[in-house]
């Protein structure tokens, strides 16, 4: 064996070892996490019971088309008077940014890059490390890119984020068609999907 393939073996044990970590940082995170409602006990449960699998597709990834990680984020002003959201188009209404782990068990990291994806932001930043929601989300079959995805469920973990509001933002036209500042007050106003105007949204609203 050359010096560059014992390199080689080197970086991809150091690769392994790191994604463990990460994914036991993950696991920790949501034993640890302390649920605010029934809601949030039950899939707790659930989101658990899933991390500790081994007899499916990687959780992580998009490959387990039955349930996988995805990362929302409630974005705030430094005042916690005002919210970003992002109109979907998948979802036809306005809501909060995020999206899939695609690997990735930091989901703090993937919070943060979806909002710098989703609405131009570059200089956002976590205003707690850890998650402030937790929930199981059902998304109904739909087509995306000319494909059709199945129904499955988003596995997510929700992270408070505070951005500038004198920050230029911008929509991100294959995904959304428009963000937006909120005042806290208009949010409910202004969403159509009923089971996160009943379980979600009040929950995040209450941490403003």
């Amino acid at each position: 064996m050359t010096f560059e393939q014992d390199g080689e073996k080197g970086v991809a044990r150091d690769s392994v070892d790191a994604r463990a970590h990460e994914r036991q940082r993950l696991v920790a995170d949501v034993r640890h996490f302390s649920p605010t409602c029934e809601q949030e006990e039950k899939d707790q449960e659930l989101f658990l019971r899933w991390l500790e699998r081994r007899d499916c597709p990687d959780v992580s990834t998009r490959e387990n088309d039955v349930a996988h990680l995805t990362a929302s984020a409630w974005v705030v002003d430094a005042d916690r008077t005002r919210v970003l959201m992002a109109y979907h188009r998948i979802y036809d209404t306005w809501a909060w940014l995020g999206g899939h782990a695609d690997g990735d068990f930091d989901l703090a990291r993937v919070a943060l890059r979806e909002v710098g994806e989703e609405s131009g932001l570059a200089h956002a930043r976590l205003a707690v490390p850890s998650p402030v929601s937790l929930e199981t989300l059902c998304v109904n079959g739909h087509v995306k890119r000319g494909a059709y995805v199945c129904s499955h469920l988003h596995l997510n973990l929700t992270y408070l984020i505070e951005a500038d509001l004198a920050e230029p933002i911008r929509p991100k036209p294959d995904e959304n068609k428009a963000v937006r500042w909120f005042e806290k007050d208009e949010v409910l106003a202004n969403v159509a999907e009923p089971w996160m105007e009943r379980w979600v949204y009040p929950k995040l609203l209450r941490l403003m």
